[in-house]
């Protein structure tokens, strides 16, 4: 079961932009997971992350400046980050409304309290950057929004954190750590691509709801958004946690800091995922140079992988095999990864994808025996043997598996320079179709067998005192200096010794 099935009490940090929330965010789960800067309506998206707080535990939540709608000049996502605020409104059960004490009440805050108030769910009002306590005293002017009382905070250093989130447990039923059922450990997915591909309209796709901002201007997705759900298949429930990432840019497209940040959470994403979804723009023109490096970080991950070919519906009328032809031309070190044509705005084929992700996930804890593992390698080496270096011919003694996801597998061997690059790509090949390893890439390590080998008895034998004086015995007596020994080895004292 997912921890947001659990329901724990939600949180929703709001306000007007550009007052600390994102930091503040960051300050309560204790890492940097939102992206912080100073320019204005960096957040857009829902950000979750679980809490706990003297043995309690509830679920908080970050979410994008609400701006002003009827300003001519407001920003073009005003209203999707306005939609995204309201759904997280809705299932909360507090909202933390955050202002900048440093700059006062200003007319959006009173805006801003104004819808809130609508919404009819519990206030606290956090003014945040009260970096002392000369700003407590001013802190006091954010009664006049309609509060008791205000709970001024810093999050840069982290001065009344404690005492807010003292009161955030009077406000909500939060459940004692022991009443909450142990967590299974989720299957984490990062969807991974260039900008405008469609991973955010994919995502929202295998969610079933518009979760995520999706827009057609690239670089909508900023921050990496981790969303729990659970995936049926079959008659089983596995626990899921999603990853929307940044687009990935060429370094030298790079323009801004912001977006910096954003490719450091997109390659942090790749690094901590067990499956990766590649997207990738389905175009009889094929890849781009961006797709081939952004598939070569995902080769060096060693992560299990599957290439969702999205916009299918696009291209309906170019041959399914010429674009995967093109697709293989261009990704060769991708051959491990199945591919999949979907149209994630159409919703066509996404249920094949969320099969297909069942079944790679069901290989990524395959556990070989070792016994059927010798047997099939010893079926490729007698299929195919391995060319000859010399005089000298690449031999396998033994092998076992030594992990999984991605399957690692130590071979024994007579020397592992002998091996050559087709040959040891031979083996993934054959490995791969004997135990059905799809999308996974294989790491096989080769190992030369000892020649000689200490027995047990030699290993674990305890010296004993019997033992020491032979030792000593067969250890050489030093003569002294005024022995000689002669031609034939025998000792000639030179003081007897004939003139």
């Amino acid at each position: 079961m997912s921890q947001y099935e659990v329901k724990l009490p939600t949180v929703v940090i709001v306000g007007r932009p550009n007052v600390g929330k994102s930091a503040l965010f960051n300050a309560i789960i204790g890492r940097r997971l939102s992206i912080v800067h100073e320019q204005s309506g960096v957040t857009r998206d829902r950000l979750a992350a679980p809490v706990s707080w003297r043995g309690r535990n509830f679920l908080l939540i970050d979410t994008g400046g609400l701006g002003n709608f009827s300003q001519k000049r407001s920003d073009m996502w005003d209203k999707a980050i306005a939609a995204q605020v309201e759904a997280a409104v809705a299932d909360a059960d507090l909202l933390l409304q955050v202002t900048n004490v440093q700059e006062g009440v200003v007319p959006l805050d009173e805006e801003v309290t104004a819808r809130l108030r609508a919404s009819g769910k519990p206030i606290l009002m956090v003014p945040t950057k009260a970096d002392n306590n000369t700003f407590d005293h001013a802190a006091e002017e954010f009664t006049r929004l309609g509060f008791d009382k205000v709970h001024p905070v810093s999050a840069l250093h982290r001065r009344g954190i404690g005492n807010m989130l003292d009161n955030v447990l009077r406000n909500i039923v939060a459940p004692e750590a022991k009443e909450v059922p142990e967590q299974v450990e989720p299957f984490k997915i990062a969807v991974i691509g260039r900008p405008n591909v469609g991973k955010s309209s994919l995502v929202n796709a295998l969610l079933g709801e518009d979760r995520v901002m999706v827009s057609e201007v690239a670089g909508t997705t900023r921050d990496s958004i981790d969303i729990e759900f659970t995936m049926r298949y079959q008659d089983e429930i596995v626990p899921v946690q999603l990853i929307d990432t940044a687009g990935l840019r060429r370094r030298s497209k790079v323009d801004s800091a912001v977006e910096v940040f954003s490719a450091m959470r997109a390659a942090d994403a790749i690094k901590r995922a067990d499956l990766i979804i590649f997207v990738v723009e389905a175009s009889p023109g094929g890849l781009t140079a961006q797709d081939r490096k952004i598939s070569s970080m995902i080769q060096e991950s060693r992560r299990a992988c599957i290439i969702a070919a999205n916009k299918y519906d696009t291209c309906s009328d170019t041959a399914k095999n010429q674009l995967l032809d093109e697709l293989r031309y261009t990704l060769p070190g991708m051959d491990y990864a199945p591919v999949d044509f979907v149209s994630a705005l159409e919703g066509q084929n996404v249920r094949n994808l969320i099969d297909r992700i069942a079944e790679v996930r069901a290989q990524a804890e395959m556990k070989i025996p070792t016994a059927v593992l010798n047997r099939v390698i010893n079926d490729a080496f007698e299929r195919n043997s391995p060319p000859a270096t010399g005089t000298t011919t690449f031999r396998f003694f033994y092998a076992t598996m030594s992990g999984n996801n991605p399957p690692r597998f130590v071979l024994f061997v007579n020397r592992k320079e002998l091996c050559t690059d087709n040959y040891m790509a031979y083996l993934r090949n054959y490995l791969r179709q004997s135990f059905d390893l799809t999308g996974l890439p294989i790491v096989i390590e080769l190992r030369p067998r000892p020649k000689s080998v200490d027995s047990i008895r030699t290993i674990h034998k305890k010296p004993t005192y019997a033992r020491a004086v032979r030792a000593a015995r067969k250890t050489p007596i030093r003569t002294p200096k005024t022995v000689n020994r002669g031609a034939r080895g025998k000792v000639k004292n030179r003081k007897n010794s004939p003139k």
